[in-house]
């Protein structure tokens, strides 16, 4: 155990790791996941939202099993290696704002920094300007980690705390099994199911659940953020965490060109559009909110999975967000962007700028906190 955890940790580790992903992704999409949406943490906790009611968007409800493994076989992890450590910090309504926004930003641009990297990967030349975005988010955010930004540091709490939210992934699979997916069925019992669109599009069950936990064991192992990678070459000129992503995209595009799922272009590719300047805002939201929160998507389901109570309010200020968007018209299509996504990233942004101006060290000193 200990030589494959220390494996984990050098370059070679992860890379296999951002291969493994880079892999089985486009797989999924063969096995009948959405186009370019493999693997898409944003996209598939917006699913989930769906699957529960939260939103009503017909075309966007499934219960995603991909998500659940990630949480779970971070957990198998966790344990595995001792590593498991229920802790909780401090500004829990900030870390689900920053949640909320961070999902209003993504599904304005339609995808999270992994998807970014598997459209890119499937040859959907929008992604550019997502990333583009992406990169510029997470630079702002790390200007406020140089001058003292910080939420407080965790402190360790009871073990029930941190599996509660691997027991919510764990129900919500068991709802899935006690309500299965009927054939023409928008409804089964209590959860709701997409009878066309991109949530009618999924793997076979057990397929996304094994692939799902085998990337929450690695993911956890490896430390994988998508967001980490670009702060840590900015503020470290580390490039260990990048060498991940770049496995990713790599072996995702070598893939995809095997399983002739490369068709490179601006137009017609799948839940996606045109509209670069809004591509580009919706991801320069997400990288701030992810950098001010910690982690990537992916990163805050895996650190949920090993305890972290901060991660889960993260996770669940997302699935929220993608309610929001869905009932109040901020979500994008691929006509373009939703009637009020607009003025929904313009306050996102304003948003977190606040909260980084004004939750940095010397800003609590000024303000008299000590």
């Amino acid at each position: 155990m200990s030589a494959l955890g220390k494996f984990f940790a050098t370059k070679k580790g992860i890379i296999a790791v951002g291969v493994f992903i880079g892999i089985f992704a486009p797989l999924l999409q063969k096995w009948g996941n959405p186009g370019n949406m493999g693997v898409c943490v944003a996209c598939f906790q917006r699913d989930i939202a769906g699957a529960i009611g939260i939103h009503r968007a017909g075309v966007v409800q499934y219960m995603r099993p991909e998500i659940i493994g990630f949480v779970l076989g971070a957990l198998i992890a966790s344990y595995l290696f001792r590593e498991f450590r229920p802790r909780v910090g401090s500004a829990p309504f900030v870390r689900f704002i920053l949640g909320v926004f961070a999902m209003i930003g993504s599904l304005v641009f339609l995808g999270c920094p992994w998807r970014a990297w598997l459209r890119l990967s499937g040859g959907d030349w929008n992604a550019i300007t997502g990333l583009l975005g992406l990169f510029v988010g997470i630079w702002i955010g790390t200007r406020f980690l140089k001058t003292g930004y910080n939420l407080g540091r965790t402190q360790p709490t009871y073990t029930s705390a941190g599996w509660l939210l691997p027991m919510i992934m764990s129900g919500f699979f068991i709802l899935m099994l006690v309500y299965p997916q009927v054939q023409g069925e928008e409804k089964s019992g209590i959860l709701f199911y997409s009878i066309k669109g991109p949530g009618s599009m999924h793997a076979p069950v057990f397929v996304s659940l094994f692939v799902g936990l085998a990337i929450g064991f690695l993911a956890q192992r490896s430390r994988f953020c998508t967001m980490g990678a670009f702060r840590d070459l900015i503020l470290f000129r580390q490039p260990h965490l990048f060498l991940g992503v770049i496995g990713l995209a790599a072996a995702a595009f070598i893939t995809n060109l095997i399983l002739k799922q490369f068709h490179p272009g601006f137009s017609d590719q799948p839940v996606a559009h045109t509209m670069h300047i809004w591509n580009f805002a919706g991801m320069v939201l997400s990288g701030l909110a992810f950098t001010l929160a910690g982690g990537c998507p992916g990163r805050q389901l895996f650190m949920a999975g090993e305890g972290d109570g901060d991660a889960a309010v993260f996770v669940f200020g997302m699935i929220v967000g993608a309610a929001f968007s869905h009932n109040f018209g901020l979500a994008s299509s691929p006509q373009g962007i939703g009637p009020h996504g607009v003025a929904a990233v313009i306050i996102g942004l304003c948003t977190c700028l606040f909260i980084g101006f004004t939750m940095r060290k010397k800003a609590a000193l000024q303000g008299g906190l000590r």
